[in-house]
């Protein structure tokens, strides 16, 4: 059992600040701001790409909520929200999570540099995705 899953089964404690019977949310141990929380479905799977719709749904929904609570309790300038999809992509526990970080004017917190296509690149990779947009 993943260490997400034992905190849905109370076998480890966590700070908890929404739970229903479908997603939990509870405060990051290592915030990159006081006030980072982690929302997740109770209901296992690894990534975005393994859950299905209605999991989605119920996710994102109460992640406005949290975002919109996390905002205002904490008096942050903005929000960040982000998943991490694959140990590429920097996704440590294999749970589905959504981090929604507080954000402050003046937090020194640096987002990730950007790259610069060259002459054609875009067009190709867009056509790419299109095609597997397409496809599925």
């Amino acid at each position: 059992m993943c260490i997400f899953c034992q905190i849905i089964a109370n076998e480890i404690p966590a700070e908890k600040i929404y739970e229903d019977e479908n997603i939990l949310a509870f405060l990051d141990i290592h915030p990159n701001n006081f006030g980072h929380t982690l929302v997740l479905p109770k209901k296992h799977c690894e990534n975005l790409f393994d859950a299905d719709e209605k999991t989605l749904e119920n996710l994102i929904t109460i992640v406005k909520k949290i975002s919109l609570a996390v905002k205002s309790a904490v008096e942050a300038d903005g929000i960040n929200i982000g998943i991490n999809n694959g140990e590429a992509a920097g996704q440590i526990m294999p749970h589905l999570h959504i981090h929604v970080i507080p954000r402050f004017s003046n937090d020194g917190l640096v987002h990730w540099p950007s790259k610069e296509y060259g002459a054609g690149e875009m067009e190709k990779i867009g056509e790419k995705i299109r095609e597997v947009i397409k496809s599925s």
